[in-house]
Formats: C-alpha cells, structure tokens, sequence
C-alpha cells in the first residue's frame, strides 16, 4: 500500500490565453489554444508523484481518448494507478479556463467522470485509506465520498489533509476529521465567515477552524505566503518572489509538495517551504500539470535561494 493516497478529481483543461477577462457581451482574441491535463486532485498527485512520493490516486476518468491516455500518463509520473476507475460511456471531467496577461485564471469546469466518485464508489479502496501516512483531498468530487474517505481515515489514525477547494460550506462533522486545512483566503472566508485581510484576521478565521477540531491550519495568502497557526498561535511563513506566468497549478503544486515534504521527515516549516519552492517554479509556466516541476528542479532552486 501507499504512504501517501490522494483522492480527488481529473479534468481536462481547455486553456486559452487572454489580454483580459471579457465583460458581459464581450468578444475578446485569444490565443495558445491547448488542452492539458487537470484536476485538483490530479494536480496534487501528479505533483507529489515528481516530488517522489509513494502515491496512490484515487479516481474517476471517463473511457474517452482522454481518460485512457491520462490513466496511462499517471502511471509513468510514478502513482499507483489501481483505484483510478475508468467510467463507461462517460466523459472525463472538463475546465474551461482564460489565462490572462498578468497571470491570472479564470475557470468554469463540468465534473463528467468526477460525479461518480461517491462514497459507494470508494468502498474497495478503503483499506488503501487505512493503511496510508497521509490522506489529502480537495473539493471537487462527490461531498459523500470525501465524507467516507475523512471518517475512515480518522478512525484508522491516517492523517487527513483537507484542500477547501472549490470554496463551499463543510459540515462540523467532515472539518473534525480532518488534522490540516490548507484553505486560501476565500475559502478560509466561506468556512468561518471571517474576511482575511492581514495577520490579526487570519489568526481569527484559524481559531475558528481549530475550534471545529482542526489542529493545524494553513491559510494561503498568495505571493505573501501561508499563514500558519497550531494551538492558537500562528505566524507568516513567506513564500518566494518569481515572476508570474500562470497561477493555475499554484495551489496544486503546493499541496502536493507539502505532504511529500512530511513524508521526507522535514518539521512542519521546512515542508512548507519546500512546498513554496514547488508552487514558485509552477507560476513561471504555462498549464497545469504541465507547470509541475521535479524534486531536481525543487532542490536546485532552494540551493540558490
């Protein structure tokens, strides 16, 4: 079995470069049309996976030309492939997405393949949950499956890690299973009702989060960095300053290498700054999982820091 097994969604990304995002009505030129693989829960494997975690995915794919060919691609990055479920007569999940100039994204998505991940659906791989280190999830699959996956862990001492993404209201139920949240600062809003603005703020939105049983919260403020606090007491960890070509993976890549850094043995800090490491070589490129970068890539950058 796995040490590590995220469970999440796949997509296929339709990606398009913009000068802006258009207004109601407005017609805007394009460019750089490509279709890339995606999925929260893709992306955070496929990032782990480079950073040479023992990974297990698990996962709906559709049986289209795109399903096939992303089950097969996970496999060569290094994850255990065996809970990824192909879908008949089914399409893989889809995001539209608009880049624009300054690196900003916008994203529409159609969950497709990702609907069937529900908690019967997960039901044969369960033990995999139970016998992993670390269990990280995110929000784009079916609620009842995470549900499933977060009470099994819980009951079987697997740390779960929660990305709150997209943002959406949780159950006090789901949050006390969970050991660390990784929300940015518009889902840390939506889970506590506190607008995070600044330090002060994101201590209050964590205290609210602790209170609901988490003990570890990890508020993502960007080029600014992660707010962390444990036990009440919190501090900015600063990420990197890199120049911006595409935020779409950013969070991914930093779920995904923060985990892998636990796993490595490094104290809860050093993981997080080997997780920005991973998300600041992900922003200077184009796509998703076509940003990720390699643990050669992550220690080199860190030795020149």
């Amino acid at each position: 079995m796995n040490k590590l097994v995220v469970l999440g969604s796949v997509n296929a990304d339709h990606v398009l470069q913009v000068p802006s995002f258009p207004r109601p009505g407005e017609t805007l030129h394009g460019r750089n049309y490509q279709v890339i693989p995606g999925g929260k829960g893709a992306n955070q494997a496929v990032a782990a996976a480079r950073l040479h975690a023992d990974i297990g995915f698990i996962a709906c794919v559709g049986d289209d030309s795109f399903g096939i060919n992303i089950r097969e691609n996970f496999r060569m990055d290094g994850i255990d492939i065996t809970a990824v479920k192909m879908e008949p007569n089914c399409p893989t999940g889809i995001a539209m997405i608009q880049v624009s100039d300054c690196g900003e994204n916008s994203i529409c998505l159609s969950a497709e393949a990702n609907a069937k991940l529900t908690a019967s659906a997960i039901e044969a791989d369960l033990d995999r949950i139970r016998d992993a280190d670390y269990l990280l999830m995110q929000l784009e699959t079916p609620l009842c499956g995470i549900e499933k996956a977060a009470q099994v862990a819980k009951d079987a001492n697997t740390i779960v890690i929660l990305n709150p993404a997209p943002a959406r209201v949780l159950s006090d139920e789901l949050l006390a299973c969970v050991d660390m949240i990784t929300p940015n600062e518009t889902e840390a809003e939506v889970l506590t009702g506190v607008t995070v603005i600044d330090a002060e703020s994101a201590q209050q939105a964590a205290n609210i989060l602790h209170a609901k049983g988490i003990k570890t919260a990890m508020i993502t403020l960007g080029a600014k960095g992660v707010w962390l606090s444990q036990d009440g007491r919190g501090d900015i960890i600063a990420g990197f300053n890199v120049e911006v070509t595409d935020t779409t993976a950013a969070g991914d890549t930093f779920n995904g290498a923060f985990v892998t850094g636990l796993l490595d043995g490094l104290a809860l800090e050093s993981a997080i700054k080997f997780a920005h490491a991973a998300a600041a070589i992900s922003v200077t490129r184009f796509g998703a999982q076509t940003s990720i970068p390699t643990r050669k890539e992550v220690e080199d950058f860190l030795a020149q820091q």
